[in-house]
């Protein structure tokens, strides 16, 4: 496979789509942030008292999980999804009032979710950033503008 005349030119371009360490980083990340999501309602005690937030952050903290572990796969495609943190970030910063019953929650599952919803969108904002840089990158050294 290291003979194949495409190989320098594959390995230069999954270097330079990934951005080194940076884009590992944000992996982990967004893949932490999701699996402490997804445990968040044992830890915080809400699982029995709160049904409907219990499923609302173990679905999104597993969906958060799956877009990291994406990241990891597929880097190159991946990488574009991280916009996909932020309306996940804003739900979950709105769900406590919007989910629950009562339209009320305890403080505790008020400042976990905001928390995690508020790094959610940081991390989507760093990761699209990321994203868009190196589809300028791409485009720059095609000599082609991108929008």
């Amino acid at each position: 496979m290291t003979d194949h005349p495409d190989a320098a030119e594959m390995r230069e371009r999954y270097a330079r789509m990934t951005g080194g360490r940076k884009v590992e980083i944000m992996e982990g990340l967004v893949m932490l942030t999701g699996l402490y999501l997804a445990i968040s309602p044992w830890v915080v005690h809400f699982s029995s008292t709160y049904p409907n937030m219990m499923v609302n952050d173990l679905v999104l903290g597993l969906a958060l999980a799956a877009i990291g572990w994406g990241m990891v796969l597929f880097p190159e495609r991946a990488l574009g999804l991280g916009w996909m943190l932020i309306p996940v970030g804003i739900w979950l910063i709105i769900s406590p009032w919007v989910a629950t019953a009562n339209h009320s929650a305890p403080k505790g599952i008020i400042w976990s979710n905001a928390v995690v919803g508020a790094l959610a969108c940081a991390l989507g904002a760093v990761t699209a950033a990321m994203s868009l840089k190196s589809r300028g990158s791409r485009g720059a050294a095609k000599g082609t503008r991108t929008l």
